[in-house]
This record gives C-alpha cells, structure tokens and sequence, in this order.
C-alpha cells in the first residue's frame, strides 16, 4: 500500500525543480497515458478540447505547481474581454477593453518578472530601501496551508510566453482578424496548449483557433515529418546543447577570467550552438508531438546562422517572437510610417523592450540594444546602397553571414553572463589575453567539445537542397526504416548524454 501511495503522490504532487520536460522519460509516459485516452475521442472537437485541456493544465501544475491558478485567471480575463469587444460598435470602448487586457496581463508580468527589478531601481532612485514581498504566496499558505518563501518571488514558466499569447488574442479580435472563442473550453486549450506552453512559439488565435473545429488528420507524410522533427530536437538539446553546456560552455562563462582568450573566443561560439540547439531542439519537439495530436504549429527557426544580415537573422531567429514585437509593438509605435528618425527610434525601442523581455537585467538591456543598433545600422546603409540590400552575389552573401555572424555571437556574450561586469570581462580576455602559443594544447584538451561543435555548425550551415533531402528521405521511407533510425538516434543519445539533464534554456522566460 505504501508503494502505491508513494506512486499515487509522485503523479499528482508538485516537486519544485522537477518539471516534466520533454527530455525525460516521465514526460514520454504521460504523452503515451494521453495518447491512449485521446485515440478514442481525437475526431470529436469539444470532447478532444475539454481532454486536451485537462492534460495541458496538468502539465502546467507539474512544471509550476500552485501558479497555473494564474494560467486560469489570464485565460478568463481574456476570454471574457475577447466576448465583450464586438458588443460595442464604439471605437474608445473597444480600445478601453483591449487596454484593460494589455493592462492586466502586463502588471501581472511585472509583478512576477520585474519586481526585483522595479524595486531596486526606485531605491537606487529615490534612496529608499523598499523590499519585494510575494502576497501571492502569503495568500497561497493562507488558504491552502501551505509553506511557500513570502520573501521571494518565483518566475512562473512560460509566463512571457502565454502572456504575449493572449495579449495577441485580444488585439486580433479588436482588430477583426479573429473572431472571439465562444467556448471557455476551446479558449483555455488554445492558450494552455502543452507542447508550447512553457517555451513557445507563441502561437496566433488567428492560426490556431480554426483547427479546434476541424476532424483529425495526420497522413503518413506527417507522422514521418513530426517523428523526425521529435528525433532532431532530441538530438539537438541532448547530445549537442547539453553536452557543450556542462563540459565547456558553463565553466568559462561562470569564471572567464580562469580562462584564455581563446577559450572565452570558443566558449562564445559555442554558446551560440547551445542556444540555438537549445531552444530550435524543443521547438522542434513541440511542434512535432503537436502534429502527432493533429494540430500544426507555427515554425520558429529557419537556420538563424546562415543569416546574410541582422534583419535576416531576425526573420529567421525566434520567428514568433520577432513577429509578435514586428506587428503589435513596432508597427502600433508607427513602423516606417513616420519617416526615418522615427523608424530608427520605433527599432530601438522594439529591440530594447524585447531584450527586456528575456528578462528583468540590464544585461538584457545591452542585448537587445546591440541588435537594435545593429538593425538601425543596416537600415541606413541599405537605403543608401541598394546592391547591398539585395546581396546579389556569392561574396557578399558570405562577407554578410560571417559578420553577421560574429555580431550574434559576440551579443549572446551580454545575453549569457551572469553579470555586466562579466561580460566586459569576458571581451577583454578575448582582446587582451587569446593565448596563441597554447591553441594547440588546448586543441587536444579539449578535442571532445570542439568536434561536437565542429559537427553541429557544419549540419547546420549545410546547403538547404541537402538539408531538406536528408528530412525529405526520412519522411519517405518505411515504418521499418523509421524504427531503425529512432532506435539508433535514442542509443545516440543514452551513449553520449552522460551529464546530469539540463532545463531548457528558455524555460524560465
């Protein structure tokens, strides 16, 4: 009885630290328990929603315990909001709704996400000493009995994710791209879907919404793309991200001054493959485990590294992300409407309040503003030089992606570093201390890391034509071959994934 119990607890009780994340095994026994349920109602539209929605909250709790009580108060405001916007034919009414939602979804953001922040601006300031409290969790251990840290406050996962998610709602069915959910249900399974809830893409209504009324459907094409998107995103996060993160990457940026600068050089490029395998690798697996379930998600990379300039990485980089701010932050600002002081300032702007995004650090900050610089800076030499703008030949496509290339990399430095100081640490290692005599020794020692990320940026930079034949065969090929291959590419993963799991990198975003 004991052991059934202890089982029956581990299912249903939340574990701090212990999120169910896609390169767990626990996480691929609760995709198989709902597979089982869903293969009798999956061609039923309200029933597959209502169970779906269930199996996403679960999730939600699993990987953020008590705080899906805020998924829940996000997805009713919303919902609410999103009914009321077309019953009023006057325009100050409809903007008052859309700013009501904008309102609230934004302070609950800044409460969790910026309070620190907030909070030791005003003191630094005003010269005050005010301190953050959680009444969240006061109220929580209140109610509940339950124990939680009123001195702290916790990130709740996937909370930019989300929030942006149902601001977009609001803005579309205002706009009249979209028309409002009428079932609760429907609502609340669009917004907790579980493959992207925590780490994206954010995912449009106007995308998304048609597909709850439509019957299933998966060819065998499908399938054959999403197992492959599955088996790719495995291998991305854990053979290449994981393992460059624990064995270089972490232990040059947590100290780079221990280091040379030519292995604070390697630990920024190889950074750049970990983020990107990273966050490309669990993108790929949402929208992979998404088809199985007969829904089709956006896609949010298109090989961002192979980018000819700042504005094609942004096309192809966070897609989700860099449209999301494009349509309902930029654009809204004025766009390229209001001439060319104004446009530069709309991109900085934009760029600023999206490295603010990724969170509540000045660091953050800087991120975001050498982009928009960098953006600013391409628009101004385009404008003056269409055959740049155009990129027509073989040579400026490659000069364009090489130092494109290196801005993205030496940027990542600011987005990693635990601290400003860190980062300007780091630079200067790199300008001042690169250590030529040594390169070849630390060749040798580090043969391992430099291989894998060797081997990652050469796939990753391989001619699209290949690229898409090797996807293109996969899809094609028998059930046998696919068993193969996905049996081969688990042992892959078991062989070289000796490191203790690592949380995705845009988990706490």
């Amino acid at each position: 009885m004991g052991s059934w119990t202890n089982i029956l607890s581990s299912i249903f009780s939340y574990t701090e630290g212990n999120p169910l994340l896609f390169t767990e095994m626990s996480f691929w026994v609760f995709f198989a328990v709902l597979l089982t349920g869903y293969s009798f109602i999956y061609n039923r539209p309200l029933a597959r929603s209502a169970y779906l929605l269930a199996f996403s909250l679960y999730f939600y709790y699993k990987s953020s315990g008590l705080f899906f009580f805020l998924l829940i108060f996000s997805t009713v405001c919303d919902y609410t909001i999103g009914l009321l916007i077309p019953r009023y034919s006057s325009k100050t009414a409809r903007k008052l709704l859309v700013a009501l939602s904008v309102i609230i979804n934004l302070a609950v953001l800044s409460y969790f996400k910026y309070a620190y922040f907030i909070t030791e601006t005003v003191n630094q300031l005003f010269g005050l000493n005010l301190e953050v409290v959680n009444y969240l969790s006061g109220w929580a251990n209140g109610i509940f009995g339950s124990h939680f840290d009123t001195s702290t406050i916790i990130l709740p996962a996937g909370i930019s994710f989300y929030t942006f998610q149902t601001i977009s709602y609001t803005v579309d069915v205002y706009r009249r791209k979209v028309a409002p959910v009428k079932n609760i249900i429907d609502f609340g399974f669009y917004v907790s879907f579980f493959p992207q809830l925590v780490a994206g893409p954010i995912v449009r209504a106007a995308e998304f919404i048609p597909q709850l009324y439509r019957k299933f459907s998966l060819t065998y094409r499908e399938f054959g793309h999403a197992l492959f998107l599955i088996i790719a995103g495995l291998v991305k996060k854990m053979v290449i991200s994981d393992y460059l993160s624990v064995n270089f990457v972490d232990r040059v940026f947590d100290n780079p001054l221990s280091f040379s600068g030519f292995e604070n050089l390697m630990a920024t490029y190889g950074y750049a493959l970990q983020i990107y395998c990273d966050f490309s690798g669990y993108t790929d697996i949402a929208i992979g485990v998404a088809l199985l379930l007969g829904f089709r998600l956006p896609p949010n990379f298109n090989s961002p590294y192979k980018a000819v300039s700042i504005a094609d990485f942004w096309h192809r980089w966070h897609i989700s992300l860099s449209t999301w701010l494009r349509d309902y932050l930029y654009i809204p600002l004025g766009g390229s409407r209001k001439g060319k002081v104004r446009t530069h300032l709309n991109l900085m702007v934009t760029m600023l309040l999206g490295g603010l995004w990724h969170g509540a650090n000045l660091k953050f900050v800087v991120w975001g503003g050498i982009h928009g610089v960098s953006l600013v800076l391409h628009k101004l030499w385009t404008s003056h030089s269409p055959r740049v703008k155009r990129a027509d030949s073989w040579w400026r496509r490659a000069v364009g992606a090489f130092f494109t290339f290196q801005l993205v990399s030496f940027s990542w430095i600011f987005f990693r570093s635990s601290t400003l100081s860190s980062a300007f640490d780091m630079l200067g290692q790199i300008f001042t201390r690169f250590g030529t005599p040594s390169i070849p020794q630390m060749l040798v020692s580090y043969a391992k890391p430099f291989a894998l990320m060797l081997a990652g940026f050469a796939i990753h930079w391989l001619p699209f034509r290949v690229s898409e034949g090797v996807r293109g065969w996969f899809i094609e090929t028998t059930v046998l071959v696919k068993l193969l291959i996905t049996v081969m590419a688990v042992l892959l993963i078991l062989q070289l994934n000796s490191a203790e799991l690592q949380p995705f990198i845009y988990f706490r975003f």
